[in-house]
């Protein structure tokens, strides 16, 4: 799978350093906990999709990390750089074993069909 991202070379260098620092210290956050749990939900205040994340997980018995970035009213700028780090447009953002498996809809298919245990089973990276 490949995605549309901005080639450096068509970046000015002048510039570069400024993107690669634009919110840098949350998608470092993110990366340092999904690097660390097997399970890592990323989501936002006032929005059910997270609730309904952690609901399933903790439905199943599953411990995860949970890390929430603002709310409706706030934050956006800053989940923008998840947004645009991840390629996935929408929280909550689920991550099992350092991959990331969508959010609340995703994560309830795994589960359902057994999936998201195999998925824990497996070796990380496998």
């Amino acid at each position: 799978m490949s995605r549309n991202i901005l080639d450096e070379t068509h970046i000015h260098p002048a510039i570069r350093a400024v993107i690669a620092g634009n919110q840098a210290d949350i998608v470092n956050e993110v990366r340092t906990a999904v690097d660390r749990h097997d399970i890592v939900v990323v989501g936002m205040a006032q929005n059910p999709f997270p609730r309904k994340a952690r609901a399933l997980l903790k439905s199943a018995g599953l411990q995860h990390v949970y890390l929430e970035y603002g709310s409706y009213l706030g934050g956006w700028r800053r989940r923008n750089a998840l947004k645009m780090w991840t390629g996935w447009p929408t929280f909550p953002m689920v991550f099992v074993k350092g991959m990331l498996i969508g959010g609340a809809s995703e994560l309830q298919k795994l589960i359902a069909s057994g999936e998201l245990a195999v998925l824990l089973k497996a070796t990380r990276g496998a």
